[in-house]
């Protein structure tokens, strides 16, 4: 099996133990490539050295989060394009909208949205989306933009048939995380998921958050992290009704074509007679 784990926040502080390990696990779980999140300049420089460590399997993204939208300055605007113009750089974000939270002022995060759109039409590069209650004024602000974009995806998606609807019609790709395995809260998204079609779908984990909760047995410490993609993929493949070979095969071919990820080197043969 081959999977990309499309966003994984890999130098959050939950791995600073045992960072080598989970990619060690990770790749064994089937895993060729991930893609690491950064949500604010910090975190954009921390992955790409991680991502310089191992680049024909991470690769990254530059921008910053919703969240951290009210520091955003011509200065950052600038450090971003530069951080953007990093080899493992694939995407522009983590950027978008959180209007369930408000951590930033709702204009600060619709300014430091805008400008980071058009810097990934300047660059050319897609953007990994983040969206809470925001879907309609996400929508709205895409519209200006979309004709302009190689390619965006809603990271994360949680939202509701509307909001799903909305984003296909714009031509977006959805990224689906455990969220979908959380009987509590994302049971409506089983409705939703086979509604998006092959070539538009895509898998992650968001770890170290967002542990499947049809995970058996759990982690004690209940940290998520990107080897168990496969439990993502089993509820998924169970509502989309097809194989989770099928759903291995075009949701990694999609996220390869999205992101421009080099196809990994075929592993060596073994000597057969050995």
């Amino acid at each position: 099996m081959d999977w990309i784990d499309i966003g994984v926040n890999l130098t959050d502080a939950a791995f600073d133990a045992d960072r080598q390990a989970v990619l060690e696990r990770a790749w064994q779980a089937g895993i060729s490539q991930m893609v690491l999140t950064s949500t604010s300049s910090h975190t954009a420089k921390a992955v790409q050295d991680l991502c310089s460590t191992q680049p024909d399997r991470l690769f990254c993204t530059a921008g910053i989060h919703p969240h951290e939208a009210r520091h955003w300055t011509s200065e950052l605007s600038d450090e971003v394009r530069e951080l953007a113009n990093a080899d493992p750089v694939r995407a522009i974000g983590e950027c978008g909208l959180d209007f369930n939270r408000d951590f930033s002022p709702r204009s600060s995060q619709i300014k430091a949205l805008e400008e980071q759109l058009q810097l990934a039409v300047e660059l050319q590069l897609p953007v990994f989306l983040h969206e809470r209650d925001a879907s309609e004024q996400l929508v709205h602000i895409l519209k200006d933009y979309r004709d302009q974009l190689p390619a965006a995806v809603v990271h994360c998606f949680t939202a509701g048939r509307e909001a799903l609807f909305a984003y296909l019609d714009l031509d977006l790709h959805i990224g689906i995380t455990g969220w979908i395995c959380d009987e509590r809260r994302g049971t409506h998204l089983l409705e939703l998921v086979p509604n998006i079609p092959a070539g538009r779908l895509m898998l992650e984990t968001d770890a170290p958050w967002l542990l499947p909760r049809t995970l058996d047995p759990k982690p004690r410490n209940r940290r998520n992290e990107p080897a168990f993609i496969g439990a993502v993929a089993e509820t998924v493949a169970t509502c989309r009704h097809e194989s989770v070979t099928d759903l291995a095969r075009h949701t990694t071919r999609t996220a390869r074509t999205f992101f421009k990820l080099p196809t990994p080197a075929a592993e060596p043969l073994r000597d057969q007679a050995s």
